[in-house]
């Protein structure tokens, strides 16, 4: 498509995006960001080969996207990598991304003293999203959960997350999602989930046990920010057949230890609880 490289708009004044080759040409530079975040530096023959056109037109796509600061030729000529100009669209997200900084120490810590898997998940839509994930070199190999989208009425964040919504945010999701079946031990009655998430809130910590996969059990606690509202989970999960009610039961305090020293680097500051605005908890 001769029109894929053009900038915003094309000889006509239309925008790219508003043809079936614009649409096709944003998903191909997409696709470039995600092989240069994935790889570092990557040459125009790589990129041509990943992405499935000809080199001319990974060229000018990545000249594209150079014009634009979100990529920038490295010392070692003919390779690109990722520019500055991406930071300006992830400065749209600081509160995610700061969290992520802060806790990856803790997250690589806990997952070091467990030998488990351990991630740090947020809410998206209605899903939530793992945006850290660490794994000790002794866990068993598993999945990197790391972007996935994750029903929150079958894992152990998920439950925390909906733990400390407002009803009305709860029941929204909810309704929208519903409660679908994944494993037979899947929660699928809403009663029964909404007695078991007002536990989670008492007592600030959740458990899964085969409700996402069948063989994987997870436990989780809040992470708050400055003041106080939950903005994350942080679990631990690995197979059913080690990571039982007698781990997890002894395992608790370093969990819970590791979600609190997150916290505390979002500037929380434990105190007497108290109702939120937005009718969550705070701490």
């Amino acid at each position: 498509m001769g029109n894929e490289a053009q900038n915003s708009t094309d000889q006509t004044g239309k925008r790219g995006g508003d043809s079936p080759g614009g649409v096709q040409s944003v998903d191909r530079a997409i696709t470039i960001l995600e092989i240069l975040a994935r790889e570092g530096e990557v040459g125009v023959s790589d990129v041509a080969k990943e992405v499935g056109v000809h080199k001319s037109t990974a060229f000018r796509l990545l000249a594209a996207l150079e014009d634009r600061d979100f990529v920038e030729q490295s010392a070692e000529r003919g390779k690109y990598r990722l520019a500055f100009g991406v930071l300006r669209l992830a400065s749209a997200i600081p509160a995610r991304i700061d969290m992520v900084r802060q806790a990856q120490p803790i997250v690589e810590g806990l997952a070091s003293e467990l030998g488990e898997t351990i991630n740090l998940a947020v809410v998206r839509e209605h899903y939530a999203v793992n945006v850290q994930q660490a794994r000790s070199s002794a866990a068993v190999a598993s999945q990197n959960w790391v972007g996935q989208l994750t029903p929150l009425h079958a894992t152990s964040s998920g439950k925390i997350l909906l733990a400390y919504m407002s009803d009305e945010q709860r029941d929204s999701i909810l309704d929208k999602a519903g409660l679908p079946p994944l494993t037979p031990h899947t929660v699928t009655s809403r009663k029964a989930l909404l007695n078991e998430l007002a536990e989670v809130e008492k007592v600030g910590f959740a458990t899964a046990f085969e409700e996402l996969e069948a063989g994987l059990n997870a436990a989780a606690v809040p992470i708050r920010d400055h003041t106080g509202y939950v903005v994350g989970a942080l679990s631990a999960s690995g197979p059913a057949f080690r990571f039982d009610t007698d781990w997890i039961k002894g395992a608790e305090a370093d969990i819970r230890l590791a979600g609190n020293r997150i916290s505390h680097r979002l500037g929380w500051l434990e105190r007497a609880p108290r109702a939120g605005g937005d009718g969550s908890t705070a701490t």
